[in-house]
């Protein structure tokens, strides 16, 4: 049976169980497309906040 030699100090097990404790990004639905997004990002077609403000491939 393995028995660890040091001790962990309370440091590294804070460490250990970082990620435990992590959730998935804020989503918002863009209102002219209806496209699922992270908040306060512009959309894969280019809308933000339902004006169109990046040129994408699609539109040409």
């Amino acid at each position: 049976m393995a028995v660890q030699q040091n001790k962990k100090s309370a440091s590294k097990r804070g460490m250990h169980r970082s990620h435990d404790f992590l959730t998935n990004p804020p989503l918002a639905v863009e209102p002219n497309t209806g496209e699922v997004h992270r908040r306060h990002h512009v959309s894969p077609n280019g809308f933000y906040r339902g004006k169109k403000v990046v040129q994408t491939k699609n539109d040409e």
